[in-house]
């Protein structure tokens, strides 16, 4: 039996339309509004996904990058970074969709990975 595809969450970077998108397509999609972590910064953002099991969406590459390597520097676990770049919802939901059919939860730990 095939795993369920990963859960993302989306930072306040990204538009709660792409969280629509993909809801729309299936995804258990999560974003800062639905979850009261607006405002929040980076770090507590990873901590939040890291918690709760969800891959994180972000078009904010540089800090995530810095804090993905912190954490598996640290030994940290986290359930994965999608960084994407600014193009339209649309776009974004569909390739980050394309990402989570291909690879499992488990595949996505730890990564952090383009669209």
């Amino acid at each position: 039996m095939a795993s369920p595809p990963a859960r993302v969450y989306l930072d306040e970077d990204v538009s709660v339309v792409v969280a629509a998108i993909l809801q729309a397509r299936g995804f258990e999609a999560l974003t800062a509004r639905d979850t009261r972590l607006l405002g929040r910064s980076d770090s507590e953002q990873l901590e939040f996904v890291a918690e709760t099991g969800c891959v994180l969406l972000t078009h904010n590459r540089v800090d995530f990058e810095r804090l993905h390597r912190d954490w598996i520097e640290g030994g940290r676990q986290h359930w994965g970074i999608i960084v994407a770049r600014q193009r339209s919802a649309s776009d974004i939901a569909l390739r980050t969709a394309r990402l989570l059919v291909r690879l499992t939860a488990d595949e996505l730990r730890n990564q952090i990975l383009y669209v």
